[in-house]
């Protein structure tokens, strides 16, 4: 097997287990009554499911794109940012919060690192774009290292993700052959995402706010057009994947909504229904899209489709439909139910 390949399946399993421990933690913190394992994975759901999880199943698609095709060993060292994620969300599982952070921080330093790689093959504005996203890794992961709060960590792990997702359509946006015009629209939303997050380190209002505007700028330029629109016209994966992009980008142009109307919220429903528009609705919608085209790839091994991949994508817009509307009318008997459903699919 080759080098790349054995390293891959312990990582990715890593990545799991915190995502694992971050559901449990997130079900303790809405008020269910389940023992805590560990007390530290209730106050560590964040940095659990998008440092550890996210930011190491991320950084094994990135080194595995990179790697060298012969298998060689040489494609070892673009695995050191996913390996340290990884190893931090062992670290926080276990309660080890002070190295988990040392952890979380040398991957992003090796996550901007892998980026220059990218920079250095080639220099192109969608690869730009990913390695503004790894800086913005970088700093979430250096801000909750140094204790700030969650909150003002979030902005950046949001541009992390949005900036990173925005840059891999971006690349297939040039089978369109868009306008220079068009581009330059997307890249100054992009812009606005990273600057906000980074203003957010300052002011969280503004920064929300700013951040809500490139959001929401972005999310209707995706839905204008993105590949998407066409593949949906398709059959089978190809129009599963298609739905899965277009109703993330709903979810997307949400959080951008309520960044601008409720920014500067640290915690607290509003709050609540913000960032989870965002990770569980946008996030969550493009990992259910693009598993069926990057676990095969990083696996080497076929995926069959089945019409019931609709089933579980259903039950995400459903569940988080009724959370997101409890959280903005207040009700949170009801969002704990529909965290239920949630975490079920």
């Amino acid at each position: 097997m080759r080098a790349g390949m054995r390293i891959r399946f312990p990582l990715l399993g890593a990545g799991l287990l915190a995502l694992l421990a971050a559901v449990w933690g997130g079900l303790i913190r809405m008020g269910f009554q389940w023992p805590a394992l560990q007390p530290g994975w209730v106050g560590s759901h964040a940095p659990l499911l998008l440092a550890a999880f996210l930011g190491t199943l991320i950084g094994v698609e990135r080194a595995a794109a990179l790697a060298p095709r012969d298998g060689s060993q040489g494609g070892l060292a673009l695995y050191s940012a996913p390996a340290l994620t990884a190893l931090g969300g062992l670290a926080l599982m276990l309660g080890a919060t002070g190295p988990a952070g040392w952890l979380f921080t040398l991957g992003g330093v090796a996550f901007v690192a892998l980026h220059g790689v990218m920079l250095r093959r080639e220099m192109a504005p969608h690869t730009a774009l990913m390695a503004l996203g790894a800086l913005s890794f970088l700093g979430a992961n250096l801000l909750w290292q140094l204790g700030r709060p969650v909150a003002q960590a979030v902005p950046a792990w949001m541009a992390f993700l949005v900036l990173t997702i925005a840059a891999e359509r971006l690349e297939l946006g040039r089978l369109l052959r868009l306008g220079p015009a068009k581009r330059a629209v997307f890249l100054l939303a992009a812009v606005l995402v990273a600057a906000g997050a980074l203003w957010a380190v300052f002011d969280l209002a503004s920064g929300y706010r700013l951040m809500g505007l490139g959001l929401l700028a972005l999310a209707l330029w995706l839905l204008a057009y993105d590949l998407a629109r066409r593949t949906l016209r398709a059959e089978g994966v190809t129009r599963f994947i298609a739905a899965s992009l277009l109703s993330g980008y709903g979810w997307l142009a949400l959080s951008g909504v309520l960044a601008l109307l409720y920014g500067g919220q640290a915690a607290g429903l509003l709050y609540d229904a913000l960032i989870h528009s965002l990770f569980l609705g946008f996030i969550f919608s493009m990992i259910f899209g693009h598993a069926p085209i990057i676990f095969p790839a990083l696996s080497r091994r076929p995926a069959a489709y089945r019409p019931a991949f609709y089933l579980h994508l259903a039950l995400l817009h459903a569940s988080l439909l009724w959370r997101v509307g409890a959280d903005l009318a207040g009700w949170a008997p009801t969002r704990q139910s529909s965290e239920a459903c949630s975490r079920a699919r």
